[in-house]
């Protein structure tokens, strides 16, 4: 580990790419810390303590809503917006033909950019309203000046985020928008390494211990899943042309049991997070049966076993329709049969796009509830133990180990890459 260490740092451009990136981590740390003037922070800390579905959004946020600092909202408006357009390429054909074109992508990606600053204006602005009505005098009256000063304030950060995230990105260390979510979600450790400190028992001692056993077997759990793949046996025809012989060969075609990666819990987070969070807008209403409807939906997700089920069905449910998404047996039966590949005992064309289908779906079946249960972990740990206390979520470790792994994979490759550049 250390060679490889000395390897990065004697290489210039990697070890300059890596101190950019480090760079930028901790400026997004410094802005997480600068609280919007006129929030009462000590309140909001309460309210964040007291509501599960606001500490969930607090911790992917890396405790940037907990102080409700400029860079409040994080990425979230601007992963909000690349499901959004994830979803339409899917159902519009003009954007699915983009897709496919040459700078289509590029093109996408400025209107992901585009739609990332109303989403932010909006969930920013719906924040405050929050605020104001959770009874615990944490924002005082706001005069509609200093309500869009906020509110511009707060979108601005999401869009230097998200300008950051893509500076990150070029420098080919990993994915900048993954890895401002990594940081904030490790920012949070040392904060509760001094609050066990503070605060040690000796009677938590066996559950602390159990904590850490679990988070070493969740930890190689996620390694083992991202890892894994399904290798299907592929054959190559032999075929002349001219005076050459072509193919003839034997390779696999890999299929990751976790081809879904993180963004299943995403997507699942998205739902379970947004019926409860418009609830909250509608308790005080003046319609008694509206206001009891939404004091009834606000309950309902409190309630830690239906909460439980319905989001680990959400991520198993999402497993399956984004990996739809992304893989399609036609396509791939089509190329394999365009370039004289075939699988061993499958007839090719129709049979081989139903038996890649067939397969995906049997190891998507591992993949879909491994995920469902990463999620509702911390929801199990409570329950076991009888502790409300958690190290970190099983979606947190879950995006903290594919991040480390990205990122170690592209350092890898850069290295490599370097190998032969010196042949």
């Amino acid at each position: 580990m250390w060679r490889k260490f000395l390897q990065i740092w004697k290489i210039k451009d990697l070890r300059k790419s890596l101190l950019f990136v480090l760079a930028m981590l901790v400026i997004f740390r410094v802005g997480a810390h600068i609280p919007v003037p006129g929030v009462n922070t000590e309140n909001l800390k309460e309210l964040f303590s007291q509501n599960q579905v606001l500490g969930f959004l607090n911790i992917f946020s890396g405790g940037t809503l907990e102080s409700f600092s400029i860079l409040a909202l994080g990425v979230a408006p601007y992963i909000t917006a690349s499901i959004i357009f994830q979803l339409l390429t899917m159902i519009v054909p003009k954007l699915e033909q983009m897709q496919k074109e040459p700078d289509g992508r590029q093109r996408i990606n400025r209107y992901t950019r585009y739609l990332c600053v109303p989403l932010a204006m909006l969930q920013s602005y719906s924040m405050i309203s929050l605020l104001r009505q959770s009874g615990l005098n944490i924002i005082g009256a706001l005069t509609p000046f200093e309500t869009m000063s906020i509110v511009v304030t707060v979108t601005a950060g999401t869009v230097f985020l998200m300008w950051i995230g893509e500076l990150i990105s070029e420098r080919h260390i990993g994915n900048g928008i993954s890895l401002l979510i990594f940081a904030g979600i490790i920012s949070g450790l040392p904060k509760f390494v001094q609050q066990v400190a503070v605060t040690f028992d000796r009677d938590q001692l066996f559950t602390l211990l159990l904590y850490a056993v679990i988070a070493v077997v969740t930890v190689a759990g996620v390694v083992t899943i991202n890892e894994a793949q399904r290798n299907i046996p592929v054959s190559y025809a032999k075929r002349v042309r001219g005076m050459r012989m072509y193919g003839g060969m034997d390779t696999h075609l890999p299929l990751r049991v976790n081809m879904a990666g993180v963004i299943p819990i995403i997507f699942a987070i998205s739902l379970v997070i947004f019926p409860p969070m418009v609830a909250q807008f509608f308790v005080n209403a003046q319609t008694e049966w509206v206001a009891g409807g939404a004091q009834f939906v606000i309950n309902l997700f409190q309630n830690q076993l239906f909460y439980g089920i319905f989001y680990f069905s959400l991520v198993v449910l999402f497993t399956y329709f984004y990996t739809a998404v992304i893989f399609h047996p036609e396509q791939i039966a089509d190329n394999l049969q365009k370039q004289g590949g075939f699988i061993p005992g499958i007839r090719p064309g129709r049979f081989t796009s139903e038996y890649l289908g067939r397969v995906i779906n049997r190891i998507l079946l591992a993949g879909s509830l491994f995920l469902g249960l990463i999620a509702i972990l911390p929801l199990i740990m409570q329950v076991v133990t009888g502790s409300q206390v958690m190290i970190i979520g099983g979606a947190s470790i879950l995006i903290v180990v594919s991040v480390v792994i990205e990122t170690v994979k592209q350092i890898e490759s850069q290295l490599t890459m370097r190998e032969y550049e010196g042949f």
